[in-house]
């Protein structure tokens, strides 16, 4: 009898200790990492840290591909999900600081919706043309482009995403009447400037970096002041003559409102240790990214500023919500 009494005691402890710190046993089973379409870098960031996540913990991290709507879908997947840290979302531009600008009923709040983790990776937004368009530089496509207004289609990864701001920051700063073309994702997008769909398409260092080694796409500058380090061979937007053009992509990782702070921190503490090794900066590098980790704190002032920068993007551009 005092045997059972004292494996009650026990078991009555443990539990105990569980509540009191969630965090002691996270994570036992597998984890759902909500990302945006296959082939992007949503995907490739989401898949890099899924990997090392899952080395670490000995559980396994699974990344689940939701696309469409510019990532807003996995969004609110993610948004709707139980705060137990066990279904995480990556999210970037599109879903965390432009879509409340540009979906009139956005189904959840970035802001109210979810907690901070950390910010995971940054890539460098480029200008791609397809092979097919004569211009060899950032001038002499303007110019080609100023010559047929209205008629050179760029792609974009979706409605709000970082390509599609991108592409309205270029024609503000350019005078460059570029149409847009959304696409379900980075990867889609990819597709349709490889394909000759689009003429161009602004996308991150790291989604054209494979077709543009092939020749199947061509870089002609990343838009910002200084060249991006994981892409030195791109020339920025103000060595070809155009400054004030800068945009990047990020993507951050995001635990549904109410997680408790124990599991953000591990997970963060996590995230943290196995971005800032030097295999995986390097792994990142190679593949036009680098590795950026944040705490909880500084990752939530940083999607804040990105709110209030792109709102005033999308204002001064005039578009409109759908």
């Amino acid at each position: 009898m005092y045997k059972y009494l004292i494996l009650s005691v026990i078991i009555v402890v443990s539990t105990l200790a569980q509540a009191a710190d969630p965090g002691a046993t996270y994570p036992n089973h597998p984890v759902r990492l909500i990302a945006g379409s296959p082939g992007s870098t949503s995907d490739f960031s989401s898949r890099f840290v899924a990997q090392k996540l899952t080395e670490r913990w000995g559980q396994q991290v699974i990344v689940d591909n939701r696309p469409g709507a510019g990532g807003i879908i996995g969004t609110e997947i993610g948004a709707g999900a139980a705060p137990d840290g066990y279904t995480l979302v990556v999210g970037h531009i599109g879903t965390h600081a432009s879509a409340q600008y540009l979906v009139k009923k956005l189904p959840y709040d970035p802001v109210k919706d979810f907690v901070p983790i950390s910010l995971m990776t940054v890539s460098g937004i480029a200008l791609a043309v397809h092979p097919s368009v004569p211009a060899k530089g950032l001038k002499e496509f303007v110019a080609y482009a100023k010559s047929r207004p209205g008629t050179i289609n760029y792609g974009s990864a979706g409605l709000g995403t970082s390509s599609q701001l991108s592409g309205e920051l270029f024609n503000q700063m350019t005078g460059a009447r570029l149409v847009h073309i959304p696409y379900k994702g980075a990867g889609f997008a990819l597709t349709g400037l490889v394909s000759g769909e689009v003429q161009a398409a602004f996308l991150s260092t790291t989604t054209i970096s494979v077709q543009a080694r092939a020749g199947k796409a061509r870089p002609l500058a990343v838009l910002s002041e200084k060249r991006f380090p994981a892409a030195p061979d791109i020339p920025s937007a103000v060595e070809a003559g155009f400054p004030g053009i800068d945009a990047n992509v990020w993507f951050g990782l995001f635990a549904p409102a109410k997680t408790p702070r124990a599991i953000v921190m591990k997970i963060n503490k996590e995230v943290v240790a196995a971005l800032q090794s030097p295999d995986a900066k390097a792994a990142l590098l190679a593949h036009g990214a680098v590795a950026s980790p944040t705490t909880p704190e500084d990752f939530d002032k940083f999607v804040k500023s990105e709110i209030a920068k792109w709102g005033k993007v999308i204002k001064t551009a005039g578009i409109r919500p759908n």
